[in-house]
């Protein structure tokens, strides 16, 4: 995939650092480094704190990292100073939060909050182009027009997801990063706004960045996977290795948690502990590629060991 896809984007090395330089300093990130190609889905998983979100909003410059680099369709994102570039730029990336309530201004009708982007950017030549394209983004994430006119409490917790969703859409991203855009809403209707979410891509040629806790809905949306713990990617990989032969103790750990849909394999399952102090020790590690695509953060004398385990999977 690395050779065939065009990278969209790309992070080096990224460092975020709060509160730097004070008593209460937090080491976010650290040293993350992965890529996302153009029209897949790289999905990042880790318990809550590990720095996920961090990471994505760092993409989109709401947070600026103390190190690294973050590239962005051949563009430093970081150095993005005119306003015109920075203006292409937030175009080109947008966002689809957490919580469908607290990311609608409950005070504006739908079709101004779906608009706002087309405002800003002049998208619209007239009120009739700009209602006619509200109306026709309500129709594509599966809501009616005659919504445009009422405001988001109005709506159930699945319907103002599919409204931001239809605001990121509304000024033709090339990048979506997908802040766990389901965690909030009910089991049966977290599959519907996934499988919309599939079904854009697919339209449109997005590229996602899809953050969540839950493994096996990342498994479902995504191409490749990230695990993250404490600030440091882990392990990466595509979906299909990193769900069924994961390589970091981390990893194998997490799936083990994941609760089955059946009363004797639930009692059979065994969770397998993992010792986090192994990635404070101050032992040097970085991001080896064990099997072609997949890497593990590792140390020069761990290599031997997830190449053996890749042997049993069957992946060397």
């Amino acid at each position: 995939m690395a050779d065939e896809k065009k990278k969209l984007v790309e992070i080096k090395n990224l460092d975020i650092v709060f509160n730097k330089g004070k008593r209460n300093e937090t080491k976010a990130v650290q040293n993350a480094t992965f890529e996302i190609f153009e029209g897949e889905t790289f999905g990042l998983v880790g318990e809550s704190g590990s720095g996920k979100t961090t990471i994505g909003r760092t993409i989109m410059k709401l947070y600026d990292p103390a190190a690294g680099e973050i590239d962005f369709d051949g563009m430093d994102v970081e150095n993005l100073k005119k306003k015109a570039d920075l203006k292409r730029f937030r175009q080109s990336v947008q966002m689809i939060f957490q919580d469908p309530q607290a990311s609608l201004n409950m005070r504006m009708k739908v079709k101004d909050i779906i608009a706002e982007g087309i405002d800003v950017n002049g998208l619209a030549k007239d009120d009739a182009d700009r209602s006619a394209q509200v109306e026709k983004l309500l129709e594509i994430v599966g809501l009616n027009k005659d919504h445009s006119s009422r405001y988001p409490h109005e709506f159930s917790g699945g319907q103002r997801q599919r409204i931001g969703i239809a605001r990121a859409l509304a000024v033709n991203p090339k990048f979506i990063i997908a802040d766990e855009p389901i965690s909030a809403l009910d089991v049966s209707i977290q599959a519907q706004v996934v499988n919309l979410m599939k079904k854009l891509q697919k339209e449109r040629g997005l590229t996602y960045l899809f953050i969540a806790h839950d493994l096996s809905m990342v498994k479902y949306i995504s191409d490749r996977i990230g695990v993250m713990h404490w600030g440091k990617m882990l392990e990466i990989g595509p979906a299909e290795q990193v769900y069924n032969k994961p390589l970091h103790d981390y990893t194998r750990s997490l799936l083990s948690a994941i609760p089955v849909p059946d009363p004797q394999a639930e009692l059979a399952r065994q969770p397998i502990d993992y010792d986090p102090t192994a990635e404070v020790n101050g032992t040097e590690r970085e991001m080896v590629e064990i099997v072609p695509g997949h890497f593990v953060w590792a140390s020069a004398d761990e290599v031997p060991m997830y190449q053996e385990r890749a042997r049993e999977y069957g992946l060397l």
